[in-house]
Order: structure tokens, then sequence, then C-alpha cells
């Protein structure tokens, strides 16, 4: 397989792309402008840094995020791999020390010899050769620019916020408990519990907050995912109760259910800090101390990090790419990651694999392929490249979005025959093209 391929991006995905490239006997020129030039949000200069939670979010079957990573994993993955060698206590989710995690990824990837990783920005698409553009949702303005101009349209974008790290040992535990919704996977979060006087009071805080300012030039558009909590709590006092703060599952250690719950997950291995679930904010550093620190149990907290507000950019896929996140009419450029509008982090390592994978088949004088549309991967391509979507926004994998079964079916019956479906025609495809361990898939189910 003669040649090399230029991977622009050291976020999961491209890491993904080179891991795979080189695996398959491709050189890689793997660009990443940190350290050189930094973003609103990442902090070192590690390849595949996580930024938004340290969470992969369920492992389960019965979702479609979980058999979406045993996918990767009869893939292959890098990024799975890692993740479930440095997993740290989250019940049924996936979650890792992030440290660690990143720390492994680019430690993996250094020592393959056929990746060549230059700490520059490369602010054009290059004219010539195989590309794959993997910058993610914080690509600067100047290659955004670039690649607008290449493909031929505008980018889309929305604003995504970041939830608060808290120090463990800076909690009350006499007014905190341990436990997990419905007693699934052990006491793993660390639950704050609300009577009705203090949540209402909290919902007062939190409106009256100072908040930051967008730019003059600038509309906001969040991704409905990963929503801040005060825009939530907009729509409606109760939305709260009902979302990131619903007390259902929970009992404290008198045996009552709070009237609503702040959840802190462990983001360390060693569990000495704490994320809150689901508390994405836009508020000034100086309010947010103020108002979490109205939540029984972190009167004292001690934030490691607080929330942030960043703008996500991603293309308009539908219209650019084909189902192999080739760009339309420029045969050898691939786009991966959150660009192409999947979003979380197994998404977007999940379409660098697929980048990875086509872009060697080029190499060798095959055509792109992609795996069907009743796999987890193929039913999120299906719905980032489908010519007619008009009002086109990131989406998450999830079984909504795979064709229906011959027959009718509700609840976990419909998921656990449609994730038997899934597996079986991905291990046909992935046997067909030659990819991975599809046996390994047989071995998950069972």
């Amino acid at each position: 397989m003669p040649g090399r391929v230029t991977v622009i991006g050291g976020g999961l995905a491209g890491s993904e792309a080179a891991y795979h490239l080189a695996r398959a006997g491709a050189g890689v020129d793997l660009y990443e402008m940190r350290p050189r030039r930094g973003t609103e949000a990442h902090k070192t200069d590690r390849l595949a840094e996580l930024v938004c939670s340290n969470s992969f979010r369920d492992n389960s079957m019965l979702t479609a995020v979980g058999l979406l990573k045993a996918e990767m994993r009869a893939m292959g993955s890098l990024v799975i791999r890692a993740a479930d060698e440095v997993a740290v206590p989250a019940g049924s989710a996936l979650a890792v020390d992030r440290v660690r995690f990143a720390e492994l990824v680019t430690a993996e990837i250094e020592k393959l010899d056929a990746v060549t990783i230059h700490r520059e920005e490369l602010t054009e698409i290059p004219a010539d050769g195989l590309t794959i553009v993997a910058t993610g949702p914080l690509t600067s303005q100047e290659l955004s620019h670039s690649l607008a101009r290449f493909i031929g349209d505008k980018h889309l974008y929305f604003y995504d916020a970041i939830s608060p790290i808290i120090s463990a040992d800076s909690v009350d535990m006499d007014r905190a408990f341990r436990a997990s919704r419905y007693g699934k996977g052990g006491d793993d979060y660390v639950n704050c519990p609300l009577d009705k006087e203090t949540y209402e009071r909290f919902i007062d805080e939190l409106m009256a907050a100072e908040k930051m300012p967008l730019k003059s030039f600038e509309r906001c558009a969040y991704f409905e995912g990963c929503m801040p909590i005060e825009e939530l709590a907009r729509r409606g006092r109760e939305t709260l109760r009902f979302g990131p703060m619903k007390p259902v599952g929970l009992t404290t250690p008198a045996g009552d259910q709070p009237y609503a719950v702040v959840q802190l997950r462990q983001d360390d291995t060693a569990g000495r800090l704490l994320s809150a679930v689901g508390f994405q904010t836009k508020m000034t550093y100086g309010e947010q101390r103020r108002v979490f620190r109205g939540i029984p149990g972190l009167e004292s907290a001690e934030f490691v990090r607080l929330g942030s507000l960043h703008r996500n950019t991603f293309i308009n896929s539908p219209r650019s790419l084909t189902r192999e996140l080739m760009v339309r009419g420029r045969r050898g450029v691939f786009v991966a990651g959150q660009l192409v509008g999947v979003e979380g982090y197994v998404e977007s390592a999940a379409s660098g694999i697929l980048c990875g994978f086509n872009a060697a088949r080029l190499l060798d004088g095959l055509a792109p392929a992609s795996p069907p549309p009743t796999t987890a991967l193929g039913s999120l391509l299906d719905y980032v490249t489908e010519r007619s979507r008009r009002d086109f926004q990131p989406m998450n994998a999830n079984y909504g979005l795979f064709p229906p079964l011959g027959r009718r079916l509700r609840g976990r019956e419909k998921k656990k025959a449609l994730g038997r479906r899934a597996e079986a025609d991905m291990h046909g495809w992935m046997s067909q093209v030659g990819l991975g361990d599809p046996e390994r898939l047989c071995r998950t189910s069972s």
C-alpha cells in the first residue's frame, strides 16, 4: 500500500483515523495545532483530550450507543480499547479517567512508525493526495473558511456548554449520599438531595445569575442534548426536575425520595474529581460558585474546573458528503468527527474509523464502503448524509434512526431485536470488506 494520508486534527476521530491507516500499512501525516495554538476548551497538548465529559455514555446493548461501542470494539477501535482500560465506576455507563485516557491514546499513536505527528496548524485543505479533516467542533476560523470554500457550502453551528468539575473531598457527605439510580451499578454517584424549598430557591438564583454574553454577530443555536441548565429552566420551573435533576430511582439513607437531586459522577480513576451530571452552564465563573454552593452538600465545594460555553462548528453533511464521509465531487477528501454532525465522543470516534478504513481502501485501488443502515454506525451515516434532509442538526446514535423491523415489537424486546439484527448485518459486512474481527460481535452478544 504505497502512499501517505494527511489527517488534520488529533482528537478522537483523527486519532482513530491515523491508527487504522497505520495498521493497514499506510503512512500518515497527523497535524495537531496544539500546543502551538489552543482552543477555548482544551487544556493540554495530548491527542484525544476529552473536554466536555468523561463519559462515553451507556455501555448496555439495549442502547444504540452501547451497540455502537460493540461494533467499534469489533472494528479494532483504539478509543474504545483505551476507554475500557482506564474506566472508572459509573453505573451502567462507560466513564474514564480523562488524563490517563488521553495519555494512553497519545502513547499508542506516538509509537506507530508509520505516523508522523506535526505540531502545527494547517489552514488550508491540501490540494493533492488523500486527506481526512477531523478538526472537530472547535476548528480554527482560518481552516473553517478554507473548508467552507472547499465544499462550496456554508457552515452551520451550535453552542456547547461544559459542566463544572468538583474536588470530591470538598463535598459534605453528611448531606450528600452515594447511590445509583434504581440501584444499577452500585453506589457510583454522589447525590445531593434538594427539598421543594431549596429547589425553588435554586431555580430563582439560577435564573437571576449573570450569564456570559454572546458576541454581537453570533446567534445562539444550542444542541438539544447539551443544553445549559439555565436554558432548560427557562422552559419552566419544573423542567430540571424532569431532566438532569430528576429524583426518580433514588432514595436517601432515611428512605425518602428527594424532591430533586444533583448527581456527581466520578471523573478520574482515583475518585478525587467529580463532574456535575447534566449541569452544563453559561453562567459567569463567580455566579457559578455562588449558585452551585447553594446546593446541599456543595456549600464548601472546591471547583477544579468551572463550566463554560463554546461555539461548535459542523458542516451541512447531507449536501456535502457521501455516505462514506467523502466530500461530494472531491474524491480522496474525507471529513470525520463532530464536523460531520455526529454528536458525542463515541460517534465521533466511529466516524474516524470509517474514514481511515476508506482512505486505506482508496490507496489499495478499492471503492469506499460503509456498513448497512441496520447497524448502529450505518444508521447514523444515513442520518447525517441523507440528501433530502433540510433542517440538519447534530445527532447521537439512537434506535430511532434504525430501519423498522418486519414485526411489531415494543420496549426492550424491540431494542433487543434491533440489536441482534445489527450484529448479524455488521458481522456480514465486516467479513465482506475484511475489517477487524467480526467474530467479536458474536462474543459480545453471547
